[in-house]
């Protein structure tokens, strides 16, 4: 069996959830838009940049989740994943999941947004593992606290957690016959340097220079 890992936002997704979720809650008001787009913007140049700090970036990005219900979150959502993400989910990006559903291969998207916003993506896709950025929550309330749970899934975070995760099902690296992580981001290198088969999807130029490098392949999904 093979291990089949993938990034999310600008990997599956011809976008970024993570950046679009902020904007979607800018345009209807939720948020501020003289402060919140500028500060939004700011921290999506620093992930491209390599500079970002990710607890920063999360006390931005959980701080609005704690604002509301979770009734009013879960309304939002589904309009954000018809207004945002569907236009942004590929025929190719679904053509490879399926490849690799049919192989009969253990798949999981990976990646450093959080699970609220990504969870029901994930099941769009119709990929049964997430492997995400935690949103702490009231274990009485189901309101989620503004901060993040455990460790947050970026850069070598990534390979942490799916470590663990797979280690709680019984297996670990060995146990597949290859394991693929498809990204478009030099940030996931800790995890693209560990499987067997990195691949590089519509690669940023850091990444796209590493995997000529290495002569890994590069593809897209647009």
């Amino acid at each position: 069996m093979d291990l089949v890992l993938f990034d999310l936002d600008n990997t599956l997704l011809s976008g970024d959830s993570d950046f679009e979720w902020a904007q979607f809650l800018i345009d209807k008001g939720v948020l501020d838009r003289k402060v919140q787009e500028a500060i939004n913007h700011e921290f999506y140049k620093q992930y491209q940049a390599g500079t970002l700090d990710i607890h920063d970036f999360l006390d931005f990005q959980l701080t609005p989740l704690a604002r509301h219900t979770r009734a009013e979150l879960d309304l939002w959502h589904a309009e954000f994943m018809s207004a945002r993400i569907r236009p942004m989910i590929t025929a190719a990006a679904l053509a490879l999941v399926q490849k690799y559903r049919d192989s009969g291969a253990l798949m999981a998207i990976v990646t450093a947004t959080n699970s609220f916003v990504t969870g029901p993506i994930a099941r769009e896709f119709g990929i049964p593992h997430l492997i995400a950025t935690i949103p702490q929550q009231d274990c009485h309330s189901g309101r989620y606290t503004g901060k993040p749970h455990g460790l947050p899934s970026f850069r070598e975070g990534k390979v942490v957690r799916v470590e663990a995760w797979l280690e709680s099902l019984g297996w670990w690296w060995g146990s597949f016959t290859r394991s693929y992580f498809y990204s478009d981001s030099h940030n996931d290198l800790p995890l693209l340097s560990l499987v067997s088969d990195p691949v590089a999807v519509d690669p940023d130029d850091i990444l796209r220079a590493h995997a000529g490098e290495k002569g890994w392949p590069v593809i897209s999904l647009r």
